[in-house]
């Protein structure tokens, strides 16, 4: 993944430069609305409405747990799996978008996920973060529209989603 380069300039003054300027800067925050569009899907709305997110070959992929689920009918499918009794909340964080032509980008960004299963409606106590890692995205722009080509998760920090109708463990 490319960073931002701090020594790439852009003269105000040349029209060109402000032009290309404001594209770049409408493509991050394109790519940044996608980012948190998908969280939101997931922890919000319609958790199967993420694939209309990704280009019809769209890619999600946690290497370390060798899922692969590629084409949005596929996408549809694994994210509407999501068990209906979870309550989520993602925090993103970190978003940073880098333009790499008129039609692609990338991203990095973190995620912290809160997360539990059997959740039956009301106020439950905060317990820790059952995730804390990064997404590691590419995005292409389709007919004017800029959409998620492929995300990576990468999870250096996880664990099992509780339920908030287990007793809490000894001494907790």
């Amino acid at each position: 993944m490319d960073l931002i380069d701090p020594t790439d300039s852009i003269d105000a003054t040349d029209p060109m430069d402000a032009k290309d300027a404001m594209e770049r800067l409408l493509a991050e925050r394109a790519c940044e609305r996608l980012i948190l569009g998908f969280v939101h899907r997931l922890d919000l709305g319609e958790p199967a409405s993420v694939a209309e997110l990704f280009t019809e070959d769209g890619v999600w992929q946690w290497p370390h747990d060798r899922r692969l689920v590629k084409g949005r009918d596929a996408l549809r499918r694994y994210f509407g799996s999501r068990p209906a009794d979870r309550l989520s909340r993602r925090m993103m964080s970190n978003v940073l978008v880098t333009v790499t032509s008129p039609d692609t980008a990338g991203a990095i960004s973190y995620f912290t996920t809160y997360r539990v299963d059997g959740y039956e409606g009301g106020v439950i106590p905060a317990g820790p973060p059952v995730q804390i890692g990064h997404y590691e995205d590419t995005f292409h722009r389709v007919d004017g529209t800029w959409l998620l080509a492929s995300r990576t998760l990468h999870l250096p920090f996880g664990g099992p989603t509780p339920s908030p109708n287990l007793p809490s463990p000894q001494g907790a």
